[in-house]
């Protein structure tokens, strides 16, 4: 199977696509409708074999901002981004149904915060309604709400928007298009020596030192390191990702024929709890552990009171927490005490909890069957 296989209809039966503000928009606020058109016809070739099509675009920041004539893009603040989505949203949904309609698709928009991803009802509410659009033959077509969004509750960036729709419609690739044609050893802008990295099995510190944070275009929100995080979460819910240059026509055709770009081949499969906990870009708060609790982590086991050296944050029973081991999140999971309890027990063995707490304690801080590592 070659790199582009994997995102094949034959092997993909569901795909995400996702399409930067660089790709789809000019510098002077215009939709490239002809670079898109091409596009449209790459996923209508792919849907007519049978594979299901959800596309996440970017753009309706950069098309509001030019309607309303507004500085830096429609970004010098929140309140001018959030105008210029609410005015360019209508323009880039009209575009989207236009030329999916002209090769006999049918496009639904969707548009999502963070918290509908976060909340673990919201999200299942989203995947309920992903699955009814795809049975029906539909596209959705999926956005930021950026006309309500803040930014403490915001994804900030398609990408890692992309990975985690791919999670709620368990989905089996992810294609991002970019201005970028992948991953490089270095920024290939300023260093001729700079070799692009065709396949990436662990996304570990060295690779995310190769990220480069800005967005080229300066019209996005993204960059190399939002991509990786997305790869992240792809792999979270067993999705293979790509990185791919959008920067000619028909550029999925393109990508399908040479498998140039980089790709991110995805681990089994998780169980689809733990995949929304490794997917999720917030928690209450975080259980500091001891080296001897992180391997036991790492083995498999429960995290014990006796493994933890401290807490932070001021979360409840029920709540997702990161584990900590120094400065490093080892894992993710559902605590099964408030932060005042746990304070209390760290550090001390299971037959000491009852007379500290004062009833009887629960079997682990966080069990192993809601927990994930990271």
């Amino acid at each position: 199977m070659t790199r582009a296989d994997r995102f094949a209809p034959a092997s993909c039966p569901t795909l995400v696509v996702k399409i930067g503000s660089a790709l789809l928009v000019t510098p002077d606020g215009h939709v490239r409708r002809d670079w898109l058109a091409g596009v449209v016809a790459d996923l209508a070739a792919r849907h007519a074999a049978g594979q299901r099509i959800i596309v996440v675009s970017s753009g309706a920041i950069a098309l509001g901002a030019r309607r309303l004539g507004l500085p830096a893009g429609g970004r010098a603040s929140l309140e001018d981004a959030q105008a210029a989505a609410a005015t360019g949203q209508i323009a880039l949904s009209q575009c989207w149904a236009e030329l999916l309609g002209s090769r006999g698709l049918t496009a639904a928009q969707m548009l999502l915060t963070l918290d509908d991803l976060e909340d673990r009802r919201r999200y299942l509410n989203a995947s309920a309604t992903f699955g009814r659009l795809l049975a029906l033959g539909v596209v959705p077509v999926v956005n930021e709400n950026d006309t309500v969004a803040t930014e403490e509750i915001r994804f900030g960036d398609n990408d890692r928007l992309a990975a985690r729709v791919a999670q709620a419609a368990g989905a089996h690739g992810v294609i991002l298009l970019s201005d970028v044609d992948g991953l490089y050893t270095a920024n290939p802008g300023t260093d001729p020596s700079a070799r692009l990295i065709e396949e990436v099995l662990t996304i570990d510190d060295g690779i995310m030192a190769m990220a480069d944070k800005g967005s080229a275009s300066g019209m996005g929100s993204g960059g190399m390191v939002a991509k990786l995080l997305a790869a992240r979460i792809a792999h979270a819910g067993g999705a293979h990702l790509a990185i791919v240059t959008g920067r000619n026509d028909s550029p999925m055709a393109r990508f399908a024929q040479t498998g140039h770009g980089t790709v991110f081949p995805a681990p089994a499969r998780a169980g689809a709890r733990k995949a929304w906990l490794a997917g999720r870009l917030t928690a209450k708060g975080r259980i500091f552990i001891d080296t001897g609790a992180a391997a036991a982590l790492a083995g498999g086991a429960s995290l014990l009171a006796a493994g933890a050296t401290g807490v932070e944050g001021p979360f409840a029973r029920g709540d997702v927490i990161d584990i900590m081991a120094g400065d490093h999140v080892v894992a993710r999971g559902l605590v099964e005490y408030d932060a005042t309890d746990v304070a209390r027990i760290a550090g001390q063995r299971s037959s000491e909890l009852a007379d500290i707490l004062g009833y009887a304690p629960r079997a682990a801080l966080v069990h192993r069957d809601h927990m994930v590592l990271l």
